[in-house]
């Protein structure tokens, strides 16, 4: 592949081979759609993402730290204000924690506003003798186990386009309107972690929080200033559907460049990372952050070919490598890659993802993560770089600020046969409110070791 950007359009992937796309049964329809989409305003912004590749520049540094979070894969069933609401208010939550105990800016970026594909490993799922397409997501097909439910509509695609626009439009409004003011650090902690050790840890904080805050106002500085009144938040999702994503990529006005307009920072997965595949042949033209999946099968040329092709100038801020590696092998395998990127002088945002790599089948057939294993392999992942002198530069979690019981262990020690109580997942487990809480306290200690 070359990585000349001349040779680049946003259609070019088409000339490549496109892993995990929908088999389409009516492509005039699919056309239909997609000119709809590529006429509807932009989600996010050039300017927006510009911010948010400044601001990842930092973690690459040590001088900021990621924190991307959100469902595995949404459903428009779950695009609600609630759901919403609950979301944001935990990842605000642990960029206290993180900010404030951990002593580091938090770069707030949520896996939400457009997560609604996943990749599958079969293109069929059979259940009973009967063979179905899989399920690939709500911008797909349905989740139920039907036949009309399982062929691939391309209008989910735009409905998709206008859930993102709602939850964008509710979240702008949050995180801009007062709800996301530090002032009311005490009044996001949830009834169901406000009574439990973590929530009395956060309310500490807090309480600090607001001494601190109006010590500020009795010197002069208005509780309405923006760093004070407002936060920021940045959306992902992995960029999986490649003409849903041609269809939302505009050429900025200002610079001229092409940027993908349907969340700030995308992501490329295990399955669709090939150097010579359509996927890293769209990323590598647009201009958003691009996150990389590792798993621990990984072959280093790879990824350093990977980084070559879609960060040529390798510029800060451009690249975050989420390792995805497993409590087992983690201090194995990261070290040998940490030390020949930092050989190779790339600049990387490194995070860590403990989640993917760590699930396992309960006994009562659900599938679930254990908190120490999570808990284990991100504190593995700070101590390898620390051996190596890298930086550990985020973390990326599959979480939900409701009070699901999908991940066992935590304060509340959840176990096998209470993950039935409340498992609400149609993908993967999650970690729950007052798990992601606990986590975060744990991370703070990390950072400021």
């Amino acid at each position: 592949m070359t990585t000349n950007q001349n040779n680049w359009t946003k259609s070019s992937w088409k000339n490549f081979t496109a892993l995990q796309q929908p088999n389409w049964p009516d492509q005039d329809g699919v056309d239909n759609v997609l000119a709809n989409l590529s006429l509807l305003p932009p989600l996010v912004f050039a300017g927006e993402i510009r911010s948010l590749k400044e601001v990842l520049a930092k973690a690459v540094k040590g001088d900021a730290f990621l924190l991307q979070g959100g469902d595995c894969s949404e459903n428009f069933s779950s695009v609600t204000a609630p759901n919403i609401r609950e979301t944001l208010k935990i990842l605000l939550q642990m960029a206290v924690v993180l900010t404030y105990a951990g002593g580091k800016p938090v770069v707030k970026v949520g896996r939400i506003a457009g997560q609604f594909a996943k990749p599958r490993s079969s293109d069929t799922e059979t259940r009973d003798g009967v063979t179905l397409p899989s399920y690939r997501g709500d911008m797909v097909n349905e989740a139920e186990f039907a036949e009309k439910c399982r062929i691939p509509n391309p209008k989910f695609m735009l409905k998709g386009y206008n859930m993102a626009a709602s939850t964008l439009n509710l979240l702008r409004a949050f995180t801009r309107g007062g709800f996301g003011s530090l002032q009311r650090v005490q009044a996001w902690n949830q009834e169901f972690v406000e009574h439990s050790p973590m929530g009395r840890s956060y309310d500490r904080i807090a309480k600090q929080i607001d001494q601190a805050i109006r010590f500020m106002g009795t010197i002069g500085i208005p509780p309405d200033t923006p760093q004070i009144n407002q936060t920021q938040l940045f959306t992902s999702h992995e960029a999986l559907l490649l003409q849903y994503e041609e269809a939302l990529t505009r050429k900025d006005t200002i610079t001229g460049d092409w940027y993908d307009c349907s969340a700030h920072m995308l992501w490329i997965g295990e399955r669709t990372r090939q150097v010579d595949g359509a996927h890293v042949e769209f990323l590598r033209g647009v201009h958003n952050p691009i996150g990389i999946k590792i798993g621990p099968t990984y072959e280093l040329d790879d990824i350093k070919g990977l980084i070559e092709v879609l960060n040529p100038e390798n510029e800060a801020g451009r690249i975050t490598l989420i390792c995805r590696l497993g409590v087992k092998k983690v201090e194995k395998v990261l070290p040998p890659l940490l030390r020949e990127m930092k050989h190779e002088g790339f600049n990387i945002v490194w995070s860590c993802d403990p989640m993917h790599a760590n699930t396992y089948t309960a006994t009562s057939g659900l599938k679930t993560r254990s908190f120490n294993d999570i808990l284990s392999e991100i504190t593995c992942f700070f101590e390898s770089h620390w051996s190596e002198g890298t930086i550990p530069g985020g973390v990326h979690f599959e979480m939900t600020g409701n009070n699901v019981t999908e991940c066992t262990g935590g304060a509340r020690n959840i176990n096998d046969e209470e993950l039935a109580n409340n498992y609400l997942t149609t993908c993967d487990p999650r970690l729950n409110a007052e798990q992601s809480l606990e986590v975060a306290f744990q991370i703070a200690d990390m950072i400021r070791s």
